[in-house]
């Protein structure tokens, strides 16, 4: 008898997709529903519920974030460590949920062209990453990074406007509104005189120090 109501559902084709459709759903509820109540995706704590110091990126790294993610540097870099011996033992402790809750889109991915980024922050000076983006073989012999020489020009990233929009889409429970009317209002001052190279910089600069 099984066997036949196993075969009749294998023979409708439309019951078969509602069946399938159904398991799926539950099963994706099951696994995404509970990440609404746990604290570590919501809030900036560590892998042990430790609380952790994040904070909206400002004015300068908010453009440097835009300009990485215009070049499309996300195609060759990760930011994220996985909780792997290999990993940690080279780039630093793994990445938790909590240190990403003001990135809008998320820059987790897989690629590993280049090394992940996660914890690149104050690992090398800005002398450093400058020579690098400028020409990658000078600091870095037979790297197959491109060079990135237009990069050297005035910031010219909509940042006010972009702040508006973040206000829009980032909301954690401990700061609803990311950027007040006064951080908009004083966003273009803040890169005057600054270059899209200054901003990236500041942004690699940045990454991973919230975690210690």
């Amino acid at each position: 008898m099984a066997q036949s109501k196993h075969d009749a559902i294998e023979r409708n084709v439309f019951l078969l997709i509602v069946l399938a459709l159904l398991a799926v759903s539950v099963g994706g509820l099951v696994e995404i529903v509970p990440l609404f109540f746990q604290t570590s995706t919501r809030e900036a704590v560590d892998d042990k519920g430790k609380a952790i110091e994040v904070k909206p990126y400002d004015a300068l790294r908010l453009a440097g974030r835009y300009v990485y993610i215009r070049e499309g540097c996300y195609n060759c870099h990760s930011q994220m460590i996985r909780p792997f011996r290999a990993e940690t033992e080279r780039y630093g402790h793994f990445s938790v949920a909590g240190e990403f809750i003001y990135d809008h889109p998320f820059q987790w991915g897989s690629k590993r062209t280049g090394p992940d980024l996660a914890r690149i922050g104050g690992r090398r000076d800005d002398e450093w990453h400058r020579k690098h983006l400028l020409d990658p073989r000078a600091v870095v012999p037979g790297s197959n990074m491109p060079a990135f020489p237009w990069l050297d020009r005035a910031v010219t990233v909509p940042i006010g406007e972009h702040m508006k929009a973040l206000n829009l889409v980032i909301n954690p429970p401990s700061n609803p509104t990311p950027y007040s009317e006064s951080d908009i209002a004083s966003a273009s001052a803040a890169l005057a005189g600054k270059t899209e190279l200054d901003a990236l910089i500041a942004y690699l600069q940045g990454m991973g120090l919230a975690l210690k």
